[in-house]
């Protein structure tokens, strides 16, 4: 009797959606990290969620844009300073924290700053739709302009440690002064725009010795434009890498006496090659757009809105083509597995898409004709794997 051809009979199970490894909310995502500082400082109302932090008078958190915690650990030799920190990671445990869903920038800076979740806070994606104009909206560029405090209306950790009288600044790029994202997301205190890196942290060292209680903040964007450019296995990825280990180093030996330093990211970074094994276009793929309104989120955490009553067949036919490569889920199944956090504010459930997709393998979902930029991207984030996800939380103390 013949034999079954098991290559031919083999259909590989989609994904399960529980299967992906949500963030830790509530205990090491990169929303526990101010309210767990501010509690230490005596802030009302705030909890000191990770645990493995000990309280300091004055707090500083170094933010450095698109620094994964994998990508750290990949280049000793270029971050020797970094690298010499990573036992202290997370409390001495030398464990990371987890970015939050999406990793990527405007959830991630969002989080941080108002110490919530992205399913409260509001910001759940690179591009969401808006429920109120049925438009995709552009979380970091802001575009098309919305009314920022009724997209996030929560009081950042800044806000709140400036009326407990805690000495609260942000030191960064005076670009991001007035953005929409600054105020809804880091805005509370004082607000100093430097150009340079150095300048940012001789300032945030000053900021820090201004009050007997401080909570500092500063910024480094610059790894994260050359991952996306040129990728995280670049000479130029790497000469960033070796320049901001320095500015660590820098702020380290200048902190004053009872302060605590925190260097973290906002995501990780992968780099995707460019072919069509690796870079599905839907805007070339008939089956994956049929009964698609909008696109949103990125190349590895999208969110996609179906036009009325089209959403079962379009979960259905993601499931099909994508299930083996991408974690599927409605946007109930996405919410019930805690993507986004413990819960969901009823003005943001319609920003999440009828479907939402996470890459786990070395794969984007691009749209060569309406994100021609987005599509031409070396280095990507966004989904949960740990390359994208994990984050370090340094630490130096004085």
């Amino acid at each position: 009797m013949a034999q079954p051809n098991t290559a031919w009979d083999h259909h590989p199970e989609p994904l399960t959606v529980t299967s992906a490894p949500a963030p830790e909310y509530g205990s090491g995502s990169l929303a526990d990290l101010l309210p767990t500082l501010a509690a230490g400082l005596g802030v009302p109302g705030m909890t000191a969620a990770i645990s493995e932090l000990t309280p300091a008078d004055r707090n500083c958190v170094f933010l450095i844009d698109g620094l994964g915690w994998e990508q750290l650990r990949a280049h000793p030799e270029d971050a020797p300073f970094m690298t010499s920190l990573l036992a202290t990671s997370r409390g001495g445990t030398g464990r990371p924290l987890t970015a939050g869903y999406p990793a990527t920038t405007a959830t991630s800076l969002a989080s941080v700053g108002t110490g919530l979740p992205p399913g409260v806070h509001g910001l759940p994606g690179y591009t969401v739709r808006n429920p109120d104009t049925g438009e995709l909206m552009n979380q970091l560029r802001w575009q098309p302009w919305t009314p920022p405090g009724a997209w996030q209306p929560y009081p950042t950790v800044f806000q709140l440690a400036h009326k407990a009288g805690v000495h609260a600044a942000q030191v960064s790029s005076p670009t991001f002064e007035n953005t929409p994202l600054t105020k809804v997301a880091l805005s509370g205190g004082t607000f100093l725009g430097r150009l340079t890196g150095e300048d940012r942290m001789d300032l945030a060292a000053e900021q820090l010795a201004a009050g007997d209680r401080s909570l500092v903040y500063t910024y480094f964007a610059e790894v994260d434009g050359a991952g996306h450019r040129f990728g995280v296995d670049s000479d130029t990825w790497r000469g960033q890498l070796m320049y901001v280990d320095r500015l660590v180093q820098r702020l380290a030996e200048q902190l004053p006496p009872r302060s605590a330093l925190y260097v973290t990211a906002d995501h990780g970074m992968i780099d995707v090659p460019f072919d069509e094994e690796h870079r599905i276009d839907f805007d070339a793929d008939w089956e994956l757009s049929a009964g698609v309104a909008l696109l949103g989120g990125e190349g590895r955490a999208r969110h996609v809105y179906a036009v009325p009553g089209a959403a079962n067949d379009v979960l259905t036919c993601w499931r099909e083509v994508l299930g083996e490569q991408f974690w599927v889920a409605s946007r109930d199944e996405a919410i019930a597995a805690g993507w986004f956090g413990p819960k969901i504010d009823e003005r943001v459930y319609g920003r999440i898409g009828d479907v939402v997709a996470a890459a786990r393998d070395d794969v984007l979902l691009i749209a060569s004709e309406r994100e021609p930029k987005e599509s031409a991207m070396v280095g990507n984030h966004g989904s949960m794997t740990p390359a994208e996800q994990l984050v370090p939380l340094l630490e130096v103390r004085s």
